[in-house]
């Protein structure tokens, strides 16, 4: 495995995600009936402008959508430039790896990185206009419901790039993004093991971030592909409802109890933690009776026992690549370098095995 995904901001999109023009200052200034002296000095609030003159200009402001280019203002006066992260989570390895690239990336360019994290009960379009309000970009780590929402919400005419899910065949993301192709990455690992002698692969699933079936995550696509080119129907499908070890657990212990389970991969390693767990609560041994595969690498990965084999996900490239289409569309004159992002990779340690064929 070695895939990634991008998309740029010159990349082809559809009508619908075409980004409207923003409103300049001379747009501004052409509605008003002033100079655009004069609007600079509304936004700047100058106290030299006639009270009926500031408001038409706030008006056309209002009428326009028009906001001021934060950052090129930062890069005239010598203001810290800044971008602002939004992500539903800053604990899970994945989320935490990803902003630990983008916060390098950005701290190497010179730019501060703020972080907005966003909660079910927040009014998503009030956290974007805010995050907006604070100047620079915006950075989106979409690998959830609530970051995908996010991102759906961001205006057009503000810079921002985003970290996403793996998106279907076909399609892109509305904005500039990054992604591994997991999709692949997961198919390899359930091929792996059924070239171990499984007679068929269980998947614990980790949600998705559409919000739809839990069956159409990239992952569990993957999983499915390879099981159907081997002319196995899939077993059910489990999980899809949280990404942390309890929930792993609780789907390990359904698993536990089916002596024909002989094979899992999990969405997560989170999860394959919990399964382990599980399968050792019950008296199963692994790899002996049940081979386990977890997803993303997580630095206790290989320190459990027995070891995990995984799928490792370089989130970190991710982010500073991410960070790299952002800051193509802060400075003009800016061209990203190649992607440093490495893809994926699947690790083979002690918790996968050849299955005793009965």
């Amino acid at each position: 495995m070695n895939v990634t995904g991008h998309t740029r901001p010159g990349d082809q999109a559809s009508p619908a995600q075409k980004p409207r023009k923003a409103a300049s200052i001379r747009d501004v200034a052409q509605a008003a009936g002033v100079s655009y002296q004069t609007v600079s000095r509304v936004i700047n609030q100058h106290p030299n402008v006639r009270g009926e003159t500031r408001e038409r200009v706030e008006a056309a402001i209002q009428t326009l959508g028009f906001r001021r280019n934060a950052t090129a203002f930062a890069l005239a006066s010598g203001v810290t430039r800044s971008v602002t992260v939004l992500t539903s989570n800053t604990t899970l390895y994945g989320y935490a790896a990803t902003l630990q690239g983008l916060e390098e990336e950005a701290r190497a360019a010179g730019y501060s990185l703020g972080v907005k994290v966003l909660t079910p009960e927040a009014d998503l379009g009030r956290t974007v206009s805010s995050a907006a309000a604070d100047g620079g970009g915006l950075m989106i780590i979409g690998f959830d419901q609530l970051g995908a929402a996010a991102l759906s919400r961001v205006p057009a005419d503000l810079p921002c790039a985003a970290v996403v899910e793996a998106p279907p065949h076909g399609r892109t993301p509305p904005r500039p993004a990054v992604w591994a192709d997991d999709r692949e990455a997961a198919r390899l690992a359930t091929a792996y093991l059924l070239e171990l002698g499984h007679r068929t692969v269980h998947y614990v699933a980790i949600p998705t971030s559409t919000g739809a079936r839990r069956s159409a995550g990239p992952r569990a696509q993957g999983w499915r592909k390879a099981l159907v080119a081997a002319g196995i129907t899939p077993p059910e499908l489990r999980g899809g409802k949280g990404w942390d070890v309890q929930a792993g657990y609780d789907e390990g212990r359904r698993l536990a109890a089916d002596a024909d389970v002989t094979a899992v991969l999990c969405g997560n390693d989170d999860l394959a933690l919990g399964v382990l767990r599980a399968l050792h609560h019950a008296g199963r041994q692994v790899p002996g009776d049940v081979s386990v595969i977890g997803f993303d690498d997580a630095p206790h990965s290989g320190f459990l026992t027995p070891s995990l084999t995984t799928v490792r996900m370089d989130f970190q490239g991710l982010g500073r690549d991410a960070f790299g289409l952002l800051r193509r569309q802060l400075e003009s004159d800016y061209e990203p370098p190649a992607p440093t992002f490495e893809g994926t990779d699947l690790v083979v340690r002690e918790s996968s095995a050849r299955a005793d064929i009965r």
